[in-house]
């Protein structure tokens, strides 16, 4: 027999050929399996970045917020689910009677709180039976305007859309002007009950005047025609005058010509407002003080003494130019985006300006968008320029206030009964908390901390919904205080369904 040294068996060969292999494959497994754990295993989730404050976010990428959000999702309306403007009277209302028994008005606020108060005034004239007079406006507020009513709105418009409903006259007959005049300050927020037991009043007089024409009526539990009603005065009737819807409509014009599409910042940060509402978060000291003294030398604001940190995390403070950039910015909205400024002078100019602009480059002011000339017949009415701002707003491809007041109240509701246009309400509240998280260092700007914004604001954006109520726990009349206006959301009484489906 041969001998079998020198020689390798076939078998032996191949089962040593496959223990290398094995080796080699255990090894590159193995080495493969550490590269993965050490680029993944080991990242941060979002759930731990919230719960570990001393983790950071990454940085930055170039757009990859907007990356993250469709185009439809940044600038398309709310899907309306069939609904549609509804404030044709039902076969119940009464046409107006006509009366001796006039309603004279001194219209309070500014222009938003004014039109609101107007559209009631409208309604309570109907409740009441009464002649409405065309109301007075305030000339004695903060703003010092000089305006007429027929200076700001259409007056032969407003009288003819509602004389089926009401029937308004432009003053009081002559032969009236010296009779005594019954001087009410109506309660806030009434119902039907209190209005028709002060038609007591007509016994004794023939003429109420009216001291003050805001939220005299309540929001909820009125007749649907009682709605309707408001919503023709303010929608329909209360339009503005020929000369600001001009130039109103000439100025959108302008914006789309520019963009194409814009956004509406109504960026309350106008010097009176962080005086009302003692809010001084980064401003200097001698700017605090100066808003103090402002506040403490305006007499028919209440509160003096005011905690601006209470104030600001409570929610209840204008986000900063600086931190309405971020909030963009992190919806996904990309830096060529033409943002419109609805407002007034904001405290502090440029400087506080550039905060914004540092992001959106493509700031756009009423001063900017129209000539001198066009706004020399407006200067020192700020009723008239506000009118402006409203029109712009309401045409707008999104909205979205700093701040909830009166005009982001207004602007609202209207654009919620043209189709639901998108309109973004910051949770001022929740977003401090994180800018606050952003200043100190536990978060930084990038995709996570967008997200955290977007899935903030996801319900947050005009979508079709009922008006909220008074908040739990809140008893007697307070609770009227805390209920969400009519105005803001006049739905269902002036939405209604082209069918059951919601």
């Amino acid at each position: 027999m041969a001998s079998n040294r020198g020689y390798s068996h076939p078998r032996r060969f191949i089962s040593r050929r496959q223990s290398i292999l094995t080796v080699a494959l255990f090894t590159t497994l193995a080495f493969v399996s550490s590269i993965f754990l050490l680029l993944y295993g080991f990242a941060p989730k979002e759930d731990d970045i919230l719960k570990d404050d001393t983790r950071l976010e990454e940085p930055l990428q170039s757009q990859s917020a907007q990356q993250q959000v469709s185009d439809e999702n940044l600038w398309g309306a709310s899907r309306s689910h069939g609904l549609h403007p509804c404030i044709k009277p039902t076969v119940r209302h009464k046409a107006a009677q006509g009366s001796d028994h006039y309603i004279t008005v001194r219209s309070n606020g500014g222009l938003n709180q004014m039109r609101t108060g107007i559209s009631d005034m409208v309604a309570v004239a109907f409740i009441m039976n009464a002649t409405l007079v065309i109301p007075q406006l305030d000339k004695r507020s903060f703003w010092q305007d000089t305006s007429t009513f027929s200076d700001i709105f259409d007056e032969l418009h407003f009288i003819t859309t509602l004389q089926a409903d009401v029937r308004i006259v432009k003053a009081l007959p002559k032969e009236l002007e010296s009779l005594p005049r019954a001087r009410k300050h109506f309660t806030s927020w009434s119902g039907m009950g209190y209005y028709e037991e002060m038609t007591r009043l007509w016994k004794d007089y023939q003429v109420i005047h009216v001291a003050k024409s805001d939220s005299r009526l309540a929001n909820n539990d009125l007749p649907l025609d009682i709605q309707r009603l408001r919503c023709r005065a303010l929608y329909h009737a209360l339009r503005f005058s020929p000369s600001i819807e001009s130039l109103g409509k000439k100025l959108v014009e302008r914006l789309r010509s520019q963009g194409g599409r814009y956004i509406a910042l109504h960026l309350r940060y106008e010097k009176d407002m962080l005086s009302f509402t003692g809010c001084t978060y980064g401003l200097t000291e001698a700017e605090s003080e100066e808003l103090r003294i402002m506040r403490e030398n305006t007499n028919h604001w209440k509160v003096k003494k005011i905690n601006s940190t209470e104030q600001r995390v409570g929610g209840f403070c204008p986000l900063t130019p600086k931190e309405m950039g971020i909030f963009l910015e992190s919806l996904g909205y990309p830096p060529i985006t033409t943002i419109y400024i609805a407002s007034g002078e904001i405290y502090g100019a440029e400087a506080r300006l550039s905060e914004l602009k540092s992001r959106f480059p493509n700031i756009i002011s009423k001063e900017a968008l129209a000539t001198a000339e066009e706004l020399e017949p407006f200067a020192n009415h700020g009723s008239q320029t506000a009118a402006l701002d409203y029109i712009i707003s309401i045409e707008s491809n999104v909205f979205v206030p700093s701040h909830s007041g009166n005009m982001a109240r207004a602007v609202e509701g209207h654009r919620r009964f043209l189709g639901h246009r998108r309109t973004i309400n910051p949770d001022r509240k929740g977003l401090v908390e994180l800018f606050d998280k952003l200043e100190s260092g536990k978060l930084k700007l990038g995709s996570s901390f967008s997200r955290l914004v977007q899935e903030m604001h996801k319900n947050r954006q005009g979508a079709p919904r009922k008006r909220y109520g008074p908040l739990p726990g809140i008893k007697g009349r307070a609770r009227l205080r805390t209920e969400e206006s009519f105005y803001e959301n006049p739905f269902p009484e002036c939405i209604c369904r082209s069918n059951k489906a919601f």
